[in-house]
């Protein structure tokens, strides 16, 4: 009788244990991704910061323009932009268009 009653009871602590550790595990491979993917995330924004706070001002591009291309540039109208459209081997030229919001 004892014998059989220390043996339900360790049969008990074995199958609970087995299904603790494979909740745990479960729950690990979860935070896992999610750190995974908030660490992608993160990157993304730090990447796009740089890429605002060194693009977005006037004064940086024109700071660039003399750094890295000197006269290269030149400034054009919007009259002057235009579009080049390749479809099917043809190539075609129009004139850009802008469009207000209130069209």
């Amino acid at each position: 009788m004892i014998r059989s009653l220390a043996f339900l009871i360790l049969l008990f602590l074995i199958i609970s244990t087995s299904i603790v550790k494979n909740s745990t595990k479960k729950i690990e491979d979860k935070t896992y991704i999610i750190k995974e993917n908030l660490l992608f995330l993160e990157n993304r924004l730090m990447d796009s910061k740089l890429e605002f706070d060194y693009l977005s001002s006037s004064e940086k591009l024109l700071e660039y323009q003399r750094l890295y291309f000197e006269n290269l540039l030149q400034k054009k109208t919007l009259n002057e932009i235009k579009i080049l459209e390749i479809s099917n081997k043809k190539v075609n030229i129009n004139d850009l268009t802008i469009l207000n919001k209130n069209e």
